[in-house]
């Protein structure tokens, strides 16, 4: 299951292209790249030697981070993890222990439409451009043998990590980043900055008043592209995250099969274009986008529906924007 996100359809609009406010404070914003992704933290603050100190401890907590969940550093705790699979349990710290637990909680919540195990998957699909027609079934089946969440282990009170199955693997592809947002949101919180923005490669996360005390608003760009964007919503303390198939697709026979995989089925998803979520957690939003896309249209909404201050935009292969129940835009 590719769980990378391509933020398409989701920009700030109108308060955070404002640097100067009218009650002194202005917008300071450095750009990084971070956790294989272009990172944007932005402050609002009276002077820009309080706004880079903020800054700069927040980049540092997203170091941090990555270090802690990394697959790809041999020395991570996480690669640990996958290199004992099937041998021993691993003592980890408590947070990765926790952001683990709570990973194993939406794939529950999910049945399986989201599973951190993912990573375990073999790469037989290709997305771009060079495949014409369905991997056999014998290989897609095989393909995600080794996924299974009720396979990982954990012990509570030792603070151990078992994979039960040699050649397991976890990643957190689809909700680290969230994390390392909402992380990097409460240090800046702690160290005075009491509005600003992280845009954590699309996993975006806002909190304060922008200009005049007003929202932030949040644009959902116009699937036909006849506009710069179809609606817009508000926002108080919240998150959006997106994602999207419109830059990695396959066309085989006429359909076009996303770059999300179905990790119960090993099928890349059909019938959705982009899944938006908008809550106050950053990390949360990050799992049940991919969870939603997964699902799909209908069982996708049903769950969403079903979850208190969570809510939803989709845009399906119709072009058709469809919002979860409660969930009002502004149109354009």
């Amino acid at each position: 299951m590719d769980m990378k996100k391509t933020i398409l359809f989701v920009f700030l609009v109108a308060l955070f292209t404002q640097t100067s406010f009218s009650n002194g404070l202005k917008k300071y914003q450095e750009n990084f790249s971070l956790m294989g992704s272009k990172f944007e933290i932005a402050a609002i603050a009276t002077s820009k030697e309080k706004a880079d100190s903020a800054i700069k401890i927040a980049h540092n907590e997203i170091v941090r981070i990555e270090r802690l969940i990394s697959s790809w550093d041999k020395n991570s705790k996480t690669s640990l993890i996958n290199k004992n699979a099937g041998i021993e349990p691993v003592k980890v710290p408590v947070e990765l222990f926790n952001l683990i637990r709570r990973a194993i909680k939406v794939s529950g919540l999910s049945n399986g439409a989201f599973d951190i195990s993912y990573a375990s998957m073999d790469k037989i699909w290709k997305f771009d451009g060079s495949m014409t027609t369905l991997p056999s079934e014998e290989k897609i089946k095989a393909s995600v043998s080794k996924i299974n969440y009720k396979n990982i282990i954990l012990n509570e009170s030792e603070h151990t990590v078992f994979l039960k199955e040699k050649g397991m693997k976890i990643g957190f592809g689809a909700i680290g980043k969230g994390y390392a947002a909402n992380r990097a949101r409460k240090v800046m919180i702690e160290n005075g900055i009491e509005g600003g923005m992280i845009n954590a490669g699309g996993d975006l996360i806002a909190w304060g008043n922008g200009l005049n005390g007003e929202k932030w608003k949040v644009g959902i760009a116009d699937p036909k592209k006849e506009k710069s964007y179809a609606s817009w919503l508000e926002l108080n303390e919240m998150a959006v995250v997106t994602s999207g198939n419109y830059e990695r697709f396959a066309m085989i026979n006429g359909t076009r099969y996303a770059h999300i995989i179905d990790p119960r089925t090993g099928y890349p998803v059909v019938g959705l274009k982009s899944v938006t979520i908008v809550c106050p957690d950053a990390e949360l939003a990050d799992a049940l986008a991919t969870t939603v896309f997964v699902l799909g249209q209908e069982r996708g909404l049903a769950l969403i529906n079903k979850l208190d201050a969570i809510e939803c935009v989709i845009i399906n292969d119709k072009d058709e924007i469809i919002t979860s129940e409660t969930l009002k835009l502004a149109v354009k």
